[in-house]
Order: C-alpha cells, then structure tokens, then sequence
C-alpha cells in the first residue's frame, strides 16, 4: 500500500479546490433547471440540495436516484461538479441530486461535519421520496475524491452527531476516486496530519475499516496515476466489499490522475461506466 504523507494530504487539499476552480464550477452553484431544496440549518446556515428530475406527468412510477458529493479536500468545491452526472440521470428517466455541506473555507468546519451534513442530505430524500417521485429503495450516494469518502461513509459510518440521529443508509454507491481509507492499513501509514484535519479518531472516519455485511453494490472509478488518493485505496475497498458478500466494480484508467473523470474525453467515458453499473442493477 502507498502512504499518504503530509505532502500528499495537501496536495488533496490544493488540487480539490484547483480542479473545482478549472473546470469552470461556480459557487454558489447556477441550476436553473432544478428544484431547490434545503435540507437542513446549521445555526444560519441553509444547506441545500437540487434535484433534477424527469417530467413526472409521462408516468406514476417511482424512480431511482443519486445523491452526488462534490470533491474539494473538505475545504472547498461547489455542489456544481456533478450537475453534469445528475442531468444524465434525468435524460434516462432517473433522478440525479447534487447536494451541498459545509466545508472548512466557508464555514470552518472539520470533515466530520461534512459526514454528518451527507448523512442528513440522504436521509432527506429519503424522507421526502414519494414527492420527489423517488423510490426509497432505489437510491445512491455518490461523490468524488472528498465527495466519495462522505458517499462512502454513508454506507458505513455511524453519524458523528450521535446515536440520536436517524442514519440513512444508500442502496447503491457511485464513487468517483474517493477517499475511503482515512486510517492505517497494512503496511501502510496515514498521515499523522490527518488526524488534525478531522478532529476525530480516524478510524472512526474510514468507511474502508466499517465495511460490513449488507453493503450496498459499489461503482468506483479510478485513475492508475492518481498522486492524491492512491489507486490501490481503491482497490482494497473493493476487495473488503467482495470479503462481506458485496458487489464492487472497479473501472481503473491507466495513466489517469485526480479528478480526470472532470474532464474529456475521461467525463463521458466515466459517465458511460456509471450508467451501465446502474443499468445492471435494474435502475431504469
């Protein structure tokens, strides 16, 4: 396994925020044509979500659904990047949602808060499934990088609230080079640094060290040359859902480095894998 040095931990940081910046993703977010919802107020802050969503009139039915999580280090980034992937969702007859959390630059906070910002995005649709025309049982958390450790940690990780609050657990995970290991693994150390930046035991943080029986079928894709989250993170996820009984597909892009799924051609590549992972699932 690779180690993650503090260097590395702020190279996470400062290419999360860079690649939001250069790929053109504006905050706050400009998604005209979906609803806007807010989910939850922390003190005055209103965290929101949009949904894009098909026509309901051309039918009744319930419909599948993402819940994406933007990348950014936890520091920065905008609920934007995915805006792409959720539109795709809604051309195909789904629902795609891009939620926002609070992120250190813009509110001070630690990743924790950010997991439990996720946790309450997801047990809102939840929640609020029949009017959204959503199915409850049909509904993915997604994310990149940053975004696809809170994804992940939907999946797996008590809320760092407290027992008190309800945890919504996805049916399906869309991950997108995320961070899913936060602690020590076999022959390999995470940065001492990262136990600063959470503020929170880090094995308590790491969805990889909570995989457990039930784990819902996992989507990951991945850059071989990634120089910020090591691909083999990736992969040792993967191989620990397969442990427990679970599906896990890893899409690996040779040469690809952090955040390439952003750009052409990898977005449409990445975007294909996704809905045939989805598709093969039966979510149409």
């Amino acid at each position: 396994m690779n180690a993650w040095s503090g260097t590395l931990l702020a190279s996470h940081l400062l290419c999360g925020a860079a690649a939001a910046q250069q790929a053109g993703f504006p905050y706050p977010p400009n998604v005209p044509d979906a609803t806007e919802h807010t989910y939850k107020t922390v003190e005055d802050v209103a965290l929101r979500l949009w949904v894009f969503a098909p026509d309901r009139s051309a039918d009744a039915d319930a419909r599948p659904a993402a819940v994406f999580f933007f990348g950014g280090g936890w520091r920065t980034g905008s609920p934007a990047q995915f805006a792409r992937q959720a539109r795709a969702l809604r051309e195909r007859g789904m629902v795609g949602i891009v939620a926002d959390y609070r992120v250190s630059s813009r509110h001070g906070t630690r990743p924790w808060h950010a997991v439990a910002d996720a946790q309450d995005a997801l047990h809102w649709v939840q929640s609020h499934a029949p009017e959204l025309g959503i199915d409850p049982k049909r509904i993915a958390a997604g994310g990149g990088s940053a975004g696809g450790h809170l994804a992940a940690a939907t999946a797996t990780l008590a809320h760092p609230a407290g027992p008190d609050h309800a945890v919504a657990r996805p049916n399906a995970l869309l991950l997108f080079n995320p961070a899913v290991v936060i602690a020590d693994l076999e022959g390999s150390r995470r940065s001492e640094a990262l136990a600063g930046l959470f503020e929170r035991p880090l094995r308590a943080m790491s969805p990889y060290h909570h995989v457990a029986d039930g784990h819902p079928p996992t989507f990951i894709v991945h850059g071989k040359a990634d120089t910020v989250v090591p691909v083999d993170d990736a992969i040792a996820y993967c191989e620990r859902v397969l442990s427990v009984g679970g599906d896990c597909r890893p899409v690996l892009y040779d040469g690809a480095g952090h955040g390439f799924f952003n750009r052409e051609p990898d977005f449409e590549s990445t975007l294909e894998e996704m809905l045939g992972f989805l598709e093969r699932l039966g979510w149409r």
